[in-house]
């Protein structure tokens, strides 16, 4: 099994960016929906790599803004 990675990075400005990597397919939504949920705010943004359309099992990455 390939190593999943959350990298959680929050800017100066208080907007935080959250990158998956080593999860393909939808289940990055499941693995970040609920960290998404406890630091509240707004996904401004989701960007799905090219991992998001294999088969799940090994990796999606995207990146969601909350302000």
């Amino acid at each position: 099994m390939e190593l999943q990675e959350v990298e959680v990075t929050i800017q100066p400005d208080g907007t935080v960016h959250l990158a998956v990597r080593g999860v393909k397919g939808t289940q990055c939504m499941d693995l970040t929906g609920a960290l998404e949920k406890q630091l509240g705010g707004q996904v401004i943004r989701h960007e799905k790599t090219p991992e998001y359309g294999e088969d799940p099992g090994v990796g999606e990455a995207r990146i969601c803004n909350f302000s």
